[in-house]
């Protein structure tokens, strides 16, 4: 068990470092296109799409890495009055209960999504705009893949714990 919660942290800590790179390129990306827009009077349509699209992989792709530390929403006001025994309990229910099942949800809604964009080669509906909108599509599955394979750790460490 223990091999399978280090691999799976592994894997959300690559993905989770491979956001905040994006992240970064995304603030840069937004900088230089208010700059051309407001100093220059230029703009792209391709490049506002652009910014979209990398924000949708910073929340897909981190997503788990937010639930492997921890600092995903919760009302913490009262979680933190909790004795660590009921913390546990709570966790263990809203992973299976809430997390699991909505995010395979997700992936099983999502394959008809994914595909049926894949097969007809979606891109943007707009002149100018990016094509391949099938390849940030595709990571609504990937996404959630990771997060389910993470509460699956999660929920692991909390048995373990347990023990």
């Amino acid at each position: 068990m223990q091999n399978l919660i280090k691999k799976i942290d592994v894997l959300t800590e690559i993905i989770g470092k491979l956001s905040a790179v994006v992240l970064i390129i995304l603030a840069l990306l937004i900088v230089y296109d208010a700059s051309a827009r407001y100093l220059f009077s230029t703009g792209s349509l391709m490049l506002q799409e652009l910014e979209w699209h990398l924000f949708d992989i910073v929340i897909l792709l981190s997503v788990a890495y937010t639930l492997k530390y921890n600092q995903h929403v919760r009302v913490d006001i009262f979680y933190q009055k909790m004795s660590p025994h009921l913390q546990t309990r709570i966790d263990k229910v809203g992973l299976i209960f809430l997390v699991l099942p909505f995010s395979l949800l997700m992936v099983y809604v999502g394959l008809d999504f994914v595909q049926i964009s894949f097969s007809q080669m979606d891109g943007s509906p707009n002149a100018g705009g990016l094509p391949m909108r099938f390849l940030v599509k595709s990571l609504i599955l990937l996404g959630f893949l990771f997060l389910t394979l993470q509460a699956i750790s999660e929920f692991l460490q909390l048995q373990e714990d347990k023990q």
